[in-house]
């Protein structure tokens, strides 16, 4: 084999397990985010939606996506991925099934795998804007639905070779294919679920929920910045220097931007330099910057960030106002976010400015062009998965049901969907006394003094 497919080979799979490693990040900004009496329940959905998302994957998604097919969908290479060692990149797949990818110059396996890390993100997106109310089983029928077919054709479309790629709609890294996706089924998913118990008061007040581990939730915030760095420079699935050292920087500066300029919005809003909303800046950043990030200069970077960053805190009070509950922000990170950088490569794009040929957008000389394509390409996708994931969410709900009952809600999902808890030293329930005292004479021999009386452990 030779050098070159070698390293090609190498990047990808090093980038593919840094967008796997962003599972973990996910997981951990929402359970922080979440209340104590969700944990378990947050870090369960995240540990088994990329089990069921392989799965559809698998079994469907691969097919539906990269496979020969027409405009709307792929329709070679269904139930069960399949194909041999076709690194050489010749233009030809294994039994003419996967022609849309075939300029990738690395095995086929490599490839899925790839993809697949791409598929389980746009699931996760869901799992923070439903947090705290949704049923566990609901939750896994619908990321998978999700990720066997919703995902998957609307890939078809922009990467797959579908009509929105042929238009020449384009989307480097996924604004649109994943954060956009995931998006809009989060937003049907809380339509159809309402708000939390207790988030909005009859007279319109907003009552705050704030999240149990800022801790946990920050540490979740760098987990994902490092998985970016394969997400995006990841997508050139070839070791190109020129172009991955370019998106790395362009990643990381619309990041940083939008981190200060979120948290100084914040701070002249809300009165406070406020942590989650510097989280959300800079995830806001990162999203907004994916579909543009191998298309646009650095200095655009900094405009993409500047402005990504006061978004989201306007976003993000919006949905509050509109009494649309998503305790992470997820819709106005990826959903407000995906749209917004899908459109900015419309705005800010220029030829070759990171080693990439592209037609140039409105603000370097390239008229209106592109940007009507990109345009075309958010109305397309979001006609198609807001109405399909909001039947999916009503499917579900008359079916097995979708949310959990108010005293299940209340106690917290993670005793009466798990039957553990994150923390148990922590307990939240009432114990006797006596019981606490039993455990104080077994522990060390001594007596305590036994009341009448139910407290606190």
């Amino acid at each position: 084999m030779e050098t070159k497919v070698i390293l090609d080979t190498l990047w990808v799979i090093i980038t593919a397990a840094l967008v796997f490693f962003m599972n973990l990040g996910f997981g951990s900004v929402e359970s922080g985010f979440a209340r104590q009496k969700n944990a378990v329940n947050i870090l369960s959905k995240n540990f088994i939606v990329f089990a069921v998302s392989s799965l559809g994957f698998l079994l469907l998604g691969w097919g539906l996506m990269f496979g020969d097919g027409n405009g709307f969908i792929g329709l070679k290479g269904l139930f069960m991925a399949g194909g041999a060692d076709n690194s050489p990149a010749t233009g030809e797949a294994y039994q003419g099934v996967y022609s849309a990818i075939s300029w990738a110059g690395v095995p086929f396996w490599a490839k899925f795998f790839f993809q697949l890390v791409f598929c389980g993100t746009a699931a996760t997106i869901v799992s923070g804007a439903v947090a705290e109310r949704i049923k566990y089983i609901s939750f896994i029928v619908f990321s998978f639905l999700l990720t066997l077919f919703v995902y998957p054709i609307v890939g078809h479309w922009i990467w797959g070779g579908g009509f929105l790629a042929k238009l020449g709609m384009l989307d480097f890294a996924g604004g649109t294919v994943v954060h956009s996706v995931g998006g809009w089924a989060a937003l049907t998913g809380v339509m159809i679920l309402g708000p939390r118990v207790g988030k909005y008061t009859k007279d319109g007040k907003i009552h705050p929920i704030p999240g149990h581990n800022m801790s946990l939730a920050t540490i979740g915030a760098f987990v994902l910045w490092l998985g970016w760095f394969g997400f995006n420079p990841g997508s050139t699935m070839a070791a190109d220097p020129m172009a991955i050292s370019h998106i790395l920087v362009t990643t990381n500066t619309a990041g940083i931007i939008a981190i200060l300029t979120a948290t100084a919005t914040a701070w002249l809003v809300i009165g406070k330099p406020d942590l989650g909303m510097s989280i959300n800046g800079l995830l806001a950043g990162l999203v907004a910057i994916t579909p543009c990030c191998a298309y646009v200069s650095v200095p655009s970077s900094i405009i993409i960030g500047a402005v990504s960053g006061v978004l989201v805190v306007l976003a993000v009070m919006f949905f509050d106002r509109v009494k649309l509950d998503d305790p992470v922000g997820a819709l106005s990170v990826h959903l407000v976010h995906g749209v917004l950088g899908t459109l900015f490569v419309g705005l800010f794009a220029q030829d070759g400015i990171g080693g990439i040929p592209v037609a140039n957008g409105l603000f370097f000389g390239g008229g209106f062009g592109l940007l009507g394509k990109q345009a075309l390409g958010v109305l397309s996708v979001g006609a198609f998965v807001f109405p399909l994931s909001m039947l999916l969410w009503v499917a579900i709900k008359k079916t097995m049901g979708l949310r959990v009952s108010v005293k299940e809600e209340i106690d917290g999902l993670d005793l009466d969907e798990h039957g553990n808890q994150a923390y148990p030293e922590f307990q939240t329930h009432k114990m006797p006394y006596y019981l606490i005292a039993e455990d104080i004479h077994t522990i060390t021999g001594a007596h305590a003094p036994v009341r009448a009386k139910v407290v606190k452990s």
